[in-house]
């Protein structure tokens, strides 16, 4: 299901635990570290993705977590063209996310990669939530810093800067890509 623009509408999930950390899983058989994410589905809600996502690639049901806040708008990332199915080109530009941030309020225990029979990650860890977004595929990190960046007031309260992000994070956030109306 693409919009006008060619976007496949998606949702991405920053996990965070107690200690204002953020979960990172690694991609079944690769050497990359991401968010859970994933498609929205036709008659589903943002938030109803956002849940069934995170029960497929992290194995937490709603019990599990609190909604802190969700991105006023969608991001959207252009996907490589070689990265696209040859069946896709021409008409598939990349993804458009509406961005949710959770705290964790069951246990570290209650993380399951094998809930379903298809898990995407086969390691999980706590990171910092200003990690350095080197070990995120180049073409996803604006959104990345763009989304923990609207999402930060909503954990962090620090006098003289909003956000508690680290110097080195107060560069603007790359441009979104432009799209024109068809």
């Amino acid at each position: 299901m693409l919009d006008r623009e060619g976007y496949r509408p998606n949702v991405g999930i920053i996990l965070t635990n107690q200690r204002h950390e953020v979960f990172w899983g690694k991609r079944i058989r690769e050497h990359s570290w991401q968010f859970p994410q994933g498609g929205i589905k036709k008659g589903e809600t943002p938030e109803e993705a956002m849940f069934r996502e995170l029960y497929e690639e992290v194995g937490l049901r709603p019990e599990h977590v609190r909604i802190l806040g969700r991105t006023r708008d969608w991001l959207r990332y252009d996907v490589p063209q070689q990265w696209v199915r040859r069946a896709w080109r021409g008409t598939y530009k990349g993804q458009k996310q509406i961005w949710f941030l959770l705290r964790l309020i069951g246990r570290d225990s209650d993380i399951c990669l094998r809930a379903t029979s298809k898990p995407e990650f086969d390691a999980w860890r706590w990171s910092d939530y200003w990690v350095p977004l080197e070990s995120v595929i180049e073409f996803k990190r604006g959104v990345y810093q763009r989304a923990l960046t609207e999402l930060a007031h909503l954990l962090f309260r620090v006098p003289g800067q909003p956000s508690g992000r680290p110097e080195a994070w107060n560069e603007p956030p790359a441009a979104e890509p432009a799209t024109e109306e068809r």
